[in-house]
């Protein structure tokens, strides 16, 4: 979640604001943002809803792999 990382630390986002928004501890959130777990589809389209309504939500959860893949 290399882009979701970076936008919200451009925009002052933290991990505590996705947990409130989410309803889910700090480990959930650790650990989809470290993609050892997967965002819902549900979940991307309320962060980016919320957070980035002027973003797509291919760039915000694009997978490190996707990146290369596209660069």
């Amino acid at each position: 979640m290399r882009n979701l990382s970076a936008e919200m630390a451009r925009y002052g986002g933290s991990n505590m604001d996705i947990q409130s928004l989410l309803g889910c501890s700090s480990k959930t959130v650790t650990n989809k943002l470290s993609d050892n777990t997967a965002f819902s589809v549900s979940e991307a389209i309320k962060i980016r809803d919320t957070f980035f309504p002027g973003l797509r939500i291919e760039y915000l959860f694009a997978q490190a792999n996707e990146l290369q893949d596209s660069a």
